[in-house]
């Protein structure tokens, strides 16, 4: 899922301070550039967080809804959250799998790692590339 949620970034003397009120989470970065960058990956951690941990996302709050202090800019940050945990969300999970003997034999004889190749027919099964 894709969406775009509101931040308000403020500059002080040493970096971009982000707020964003949807998550009621804060960042910094060195720049603007940055500063949005580290929103991404926030809004992009909480959410993945949440998902696992049942919770709905947010509704991204409209931009005009949102009250800065003057000299703070407010702009949107797009989360593309099933990129995000493809690209992020490395923990492994054991699975058992159940193969005949013989196959599992000539696999094992022929030197070959089962998780690496179930792992590839399920990216290529499911249309998935590599992050």
């Amino acid at each position: 899922m894709k969406e775009a949620y509101p931040i308000i970034m403020t500059k002080d003397a040493d970096f971009v301070v982000v707020e964003i009120p949807d998550f009621g989470i804060n960042t910094q970065g060195k720049g603007f550039a940055e500063a949005m960058e580290m929103a991404r990956d926030a809004i992009g951690l909480m959410g993945i967080d949440m998902e696992d941990d049942g919770e709905h996302l947010p509704k991204a709050s409209a931009p005009s809804a949102i009250i800065a202090e003057a000299g703070a800019t407010v702009t949107l940050v797009d989360v593309d959250f099933a990129e995000y945990r493809r690209r992020n969300d490395m923990k492994t999970v054991r699975r058992n799998v159940s193969l005949p003997h013989w196959l599992d034999v000539a696999a094992e004889k022929a030197g070959l790692n089962v998780s690496a190749i179930l792992q590839h027919a399920l990216k290529q099964e499911l249309n998935l590339t590599d992050r």
